[in-house]
C-alpha cells in the first residue's frame, strides 16, 4: 500500500480525471453507491480502483439508475486509467485453505509475521475487485493432532481438540493482519468461542461474503478425526464456493515425492481418480472424495511465491488443478 497514493474517493472528485465527467456526474445528483476509491499505483505507474463500485442516480418516481464508472471514463493516452472489471473474473467467490506450516514458513516462529502479510495484501487486491473471499487455516505450526495422540495418556480426541484451538490462534493473527490493512475480516469458529470470534453460522457467514468481507473459517469441523483439508472441503460446499485453492510449501501435486525423488514431475492437471489411486499426498481421501462429490475443482500451488495467490484468485492457472477428466480435458485444449 506504500506505493499508492489517493486521487479520490468519492464522486465529487471525479474532477481529478475528467472535467467533462464531473460536469455530467455531480454529486448533488449522485449517491455513492459503493466504496470508490482509485489511486495511482507508483510502481506500475497506472491508475487502479481499490474497491468495485458504481454511481446511483435518483429519478423522479424514486428509481435509481445504475453507471458504471469505468465503463464513462473517458481516457487519453497521457492518463491511462486501468479498471479491472469483474467480468474479467473466472471465480466469483472462492475459499482459500492456508496450511499452519506454511504460515510459519521458514521462521522459528509459530507465526511469520511476513507471510500473513503477504496473504493478506494478496487477498486484499482480490477482495477490492469485488472477488468473494473465504479462508480456512490449519494449525499445524502449533499443534498437530495426530502426531499427539497417545502421549502422556493423551487421546486422540483430545489431541484434535488442542489442534482445532491452535487454528483459532491462526486465525485471529491472520484478522488482525488483514485488517490492519483495511479489509474488514470476520472469524467463525466451529464451536463457540464468543469472546473472541462468532460461531459458524452459513447464512452469517455468506451474508458477510456478500458485503464484501473476508471470513476465515476456524476449528475445522469442530469435530475430532477430520483434518483441516475436510474442514475447508466441507465450508466450501456449504458457502458455494466456485473453487477450493490449497496454499501450500510446493509448486503444486508431484507424481513422487520431489524432497526424495529429484526427477519428480509437477503435474499440471489431475483428476479426483488419479489423487485417491495414485495415493498422490495431496488431501485426505474424505476432503478430496467430498470435492469429487459436488464438483469442486483444487488448486494446489505455492505459498512461498509472490502473487501466486491473487494469481489463483484471479482464475489463472498456477500449480496444479485437479478436477473431473471431462473438465480438466475442455480445460487443456
Amino acid at each position: 500500500m506504500a506505493n499508492l497514493v489517493c486521487l479520490f474517493s468519492c464522486p465529487c472528485n471525479l474532477t481529478a480525471l475528467s472535467a467533462p465527467l464531473s460536469a455530467k456526474f455531480k454529486f448533488g445528483g449522485f449517491g455513492c453507491a459503493g466504496d470508490l476509491k482509485i489511486c495511482w499505483d507508483l510502481k506500475n505507474q497506472q491508475a487502479r480502483p481499490l474497491r468495485k463500485f458504481h454511481l446511483a442516480r435518483s429519478s423522479a418516481n424514486g428509481a435509481s439508475n445504475i453507471f458504471d464508472v469505468d465503463s464513462r471514463l473517458q481516457t487519453s493516452s497521457a492518463s491511462l486509467l486501468e479498471l479491472t472489471t469483474s467480468e474479467s473474473l473466472r471465480w466469483r467467490r472462492v475459499l482459500l485453505k492456508v496450511s499452519g506450516e506454511a504460515l510459519a514458513g521458514d521462521s522459528e516462529q509459530n507465526v511469520d509475521p511476513k507471510i500473513t502479510m503477504s496473504i493478506a495484501r494478496e487477498v486484499a487486491s482480490i477482495a477490492h475487485l469485488g472477488v468473494e473471499v473465504a479462508i480456512v487455516v490449519g494449525g499445524g505450526n502449533f499443534f498437530r493432532g495426530s502426531t499427539w495422540a497417545g502421549c502422556s495418556g493423551l487421546d486422540r480426541s483430545s489431541a484434535d481438540h488442542i489442534g482445532m484451538l491452535a487454528t483459532v490462534m491462526n486465525a485471529i493473527f491472520l484478522q488482525a493482519t488483514m485488517e490492519s490493512i483495511g479489509i474488514a475480516t470476520r472469524v467463525q469458529t466451529a464451536f463457540r468461542m464468543s469472546e473472541v470470534a462468532e460461531p459458524y453460522i452459513r447464512r452469517r457467514a455468506i451474508r458477510h461474503l456478500e458485503k464484501g468481507r473476508v471470513v476465515i473459517f476456524a476449528a475445522g469441523t469442530g469435530n475430532p478425526f477430520f483434518t483441516t483439508d475436510t474442514a475447508a472441503a466441507l465450508r466450501c460446499a456449504e458457502i458455494n464456493a466456485e473453487v477450493l485453492l490449497k496454499a501450500t510449501n510446493v509448486d503444486g501435486v508431484y507424481d513422487n515425492d520431489p524432497r526424495l525423488h529429484s526427477d519428480a514431475r509437477l503435474l499440471d492437471f489431475v483428476t479426483y481418480r488419479d489423487v485417491t489411486s495414485r495415493d498422490l499426498s495431496v488431501m485426505d481421501l474424505t476432503a478430496i472424495t467430498l470435492c469429487q462429490e459436488n464438483k469442486i475443482p483444487v488448486m494446489v500451488f505455492n505459498l512461498n511465491k509472490p502473487g501466486n495467490i491473487s494469481r489463483a484468485l484471479r482464475g489463472e492457472r498456477v500449480g496444479t488443478l485437479i478436477d473431473h477428466a471431462e473438465n480438466l480435458f475442455s480445460k487443456q485444449t
